[in-house]
């Protein structure tokens, strides 16, 4: 298996399969906007490469990824569709493809609302999911306010958005967010033995049932509409607020706002 690191993404293929895995474990596999580039331009390619039947998402280290870094994001914050991060949200949102994550350790923001594009996920024992974006002054992402409450419900998906507290891999089980449970080691044959099966179907039927599946015309509206409060919000004293305490390593104090 030939595989390729560039920019913290590793990708390699494994028969039809097209694997790409978080790869900048010093810093728990947060997200940079090098990171994101490198992945739009994989999976642009994947989308147009037959030979790829599916793709799955995973990490080589005990974090999923810590999602964005802070210190990259506020230096080259999202400014419009087309800037790296919207840009990947609404790749996996559209992608015709199967998509399969195989989770290990922490997924914090992207590193969750992410999962929501995936076909299929399969977790670690020590898997923890978080939503911070309402802790950071911001709003969710990736159609997540829209993909949450249809999938558990408003009052569970409350609790993962608003409140913003972490998630273990049995209650991401019950909540339907994942398929299965594994130990570590096998989190990520599960999740190519899945993607073997899934290359073996019919191409064309495979990708009409998954777009009957998806109302890929409201996630891309509420999209939309999350992108530009996020946009907004990233301005605000909030978000200042919220930045300088976790550099400072303390609380936010909302209390004047």
């Amino acid at each position: 298996m030939t595989t390729t690191l560039i920019d913290d993404i590793e990708t390699s293929r494994d028969g039809a399969t097209l694997i790409i895995k978080f790869a900048r474990p010093a810093k728990k596999n947060a997200l940079t906007l090098a990171m994101y580039s490198r992945m739009n331009a994989v999976l642009t390619e994947a989308a147009a490469d037959n030979s790829v039947r599916a793709v799955v998402f995973g990490s080589t280290s005990e974090t999923f990824t810590a999602g964005n870094d802070l210190g990259d994001f506020m230096q080259h914050p999202p400014d419009g569709a087309d800037s790296p991060v919207f840009r990947f949200i609404n790749l996996i949102a559209t992608f015709e493809k199967p998509l399969l994550a195989a989770v290990d350790g922490k997924g914090i923001g992207l590193g969750l609302t992410m999962l929501l594009h995936c076909d299929f996920v399969y977790a670690s024992e020590r898997t923890s999911l978080v939503a911070p974006f309402v802790n950071l002054g911001l709003v969710p992402e990736a159609a997540s306010s829209l993909l949450l409450p249809r999938l558990c419900g408003h009052v569970r998906a409350a609790e993962i958005l608003l409140l913003g507290e972490p998630i273990d891999a049995k209650h991401a089980l019950s909540l339907g967010l994942i398929n299965a449970i594994l130990p570590p080691d096998q989190v990520m044959p599960k999740a190519l033995e899945t993607a073997k099966k899934l290359a073996e179907k019919a191409p064309t039927a495979l990708k009409l049932s998954k777009a009957l599946m998806r109302d890929t015309a409201a996630m891309t509206a509420r999209m939309q509409q999350e992108g530009a409060h996020f946009v907004h919000q990233l301005a605000s004293p909030e978000v200042a607020e919220a930045i300088g305490a976790f550099f400072e390593k303390r609380k936010p104090d909302f209390s004047k706002f």
